[in-house]
């Protein structure tokens, strides 16, 4: 099996309610390396630009406010399987639906302010990690 990359982002809330070193902890156990990190505040376009897919739909607006409305984490992980690993750590986007254990079910409050972010493919994984890290702030090992 390859090595993949994803993007997580540790979105407002995770921050706002310090559970940003706990869910790094979580995701380093579970055998993810962090490529890349940084803290930093989304302004509206940009949360924007990041969501397009999304444009259109109707939790868009209420999405692109919350992600610009306090600072959050963009992390670049790397190991085997990653996409499907971290989908399943994180557990289901609505938390009320998500496995016990998982980040979202011991932490997020509702399917809009649910803690975490993480691609969906590798080639979403790969455009994603692009939009906050330019290839030579990705390390490549250590």
């Amino acid at each position: 099996m390859a090595t993949e990359r994803t993007l997580a982002i540790l979105k407002p809330d995770c921050v706002r309610k310090a559970l940003v070193g706990e869910v790094l902890r979580r995701i380093q156990d579970a055998g993810f390396t962090l490529r890349a990190l940084k803290m930093m505040q989304l302004t509206k376009k940009e949360a924007e630009g990041f969501y397009a897919v999304h444009e259109g739909k109707p939790f868009f607006d209420s999405l692109t406010d919350f992600m610009s409305s306090g600072p959050c984490v963009p992390v670049v992980l790397e190991k085997e399987n990653a996409i499907a690993d971290f989908r399943t750590l994180i557990g289901a986007t609505d938390p009320s639906e998500a496995d016990d254990g998982t980040i979202r079910s011991d932490f997020a409050d509702s399917i809009g302010e649910n803690i975490v972010h993480g691609s969906d493919s590798v080639a979403n994984g790969k455009k994603e990690a692009a939009y906050f890290f330019p290839e030579h702030e990705i390390v490549a090992n250590g």
